[in-house]
């Protein structure tokens, strides 16, 4: 019996693969966080371990993905921000030619995304709130379940109050 690696549902349902379709139903899989692809990527490109990219296509496929969170993060942050100012700097310059430049380039861009990667983290990014408009934050559950039995507490004490008749 030969066993598939198409991707199942928890009903053990077959959700992919050659031929099948996903129900249109069905919600899109959760994104990963920007953050940790960034990260991850940078990790890449200036890892102790990580060796520089040997043709010139590996290099522009690493400058793309950089680009690309480099746009992903500066949507979750405050525009004119040094990082944000910088790696969009960098992003706008096209590959330079030749074996070390473009290395070269590819490790400013990655420095400059794991300076913005570390700006969003670090919570001072501002998530892209728009200005004028006033967000709610959403309380702690502990803090919903002490409002609702202080309600309860104050509606008992109210029936207890009241004289029978």
């Amino acid at each position: 019996m030969r066993l598939s690696l198409a991707p199942r549902r928890a009903s053990g349902q077959l959700t992919g693969g050659p031929g099948r379709h996903a129900p249109i139903a069905e919600a899109p899989a959760a994104e990963r966080d920007h953050v940790v692809a960034a990260t991850e990527t940078v990790t890449l490109v200036l890892g102790e371990d990580s060796p520089l990219p040997e043709s010139p296509a590996d290099v522009e496929d690493l400058v793309r993905l950089l680009r690309g969170h480099v746009a992903q993060l500066g949507a979750r942050t405050v525009q004119g921000t040094s990082a944000l100012l910088r790696a969009q700097q960098l992003c706008s310059e096209s590959i330079p030619e030749g074996y070390m430049p473009s290395r070269v380039y590819l490790v400013r861009l990655a420095e400059a995304t794991r300076e913005l990667t570390a700006h969003v983290a670090s919570g001072a990014a501002g998530a892209g709130r728009v200005k004028g408009r006033w967000h709610w934050r959403k309380p702690p559950v502990n803090v919903l379940r002490g409002a609702v039995f202080a309600l309860a507490l104050a509606c008992l004490a109210l029936a207890a109050s009241v004289p029978r008749t």
